[in-house]
């Protein structure tokens, strides 16, 4: 198997019995799942996404974080999505967008 040049998670808070709740949830966190899926493809990235539980960054959320960099971007938006795959597509953070710099 080749693993993917990047993996990237989204956080949709969802809990040990596997109820989505929280903070990312709330805001909408899963539908973008489906967006950022379609800007993979049409940019033509080698990325995988996951959905995730709660990352404890709950303050930020919606939370989406690009391994194998460790970029952690909050407040996630379909146009803030545009602009950090506009990034990652030369290879560098999107820097204000980042929670963890």
């Amino acid at each position: 198997m080749q693993t993917p040049e990047y993996h990237i998670f989204v956080c949709n808070s969802f809990r040990v019995s596997g109820e989505p709740q929280g903070i990312c949830n709330k805001k909408g966190a899963v539908d973008l799942l489906q967006y950022l899926e379609n800007e993979i493809l049409d940019r033509g990235l080698d990325a995988m996404i996951s959905s995730t539980g709660c990352l404890k960054a709950c303050e930020h959320g919606p939370i989406m974080i690009i391994y194998p960099k460790g970029w952690w971007y909050g407040g996630v938006t379909e146009n803030k999505i545009d602009d950090i795959l506009d990034a990652l597509e030369d290879c560098e953070a999107c820097s204000d967008l980042l929670i963890n710099n």
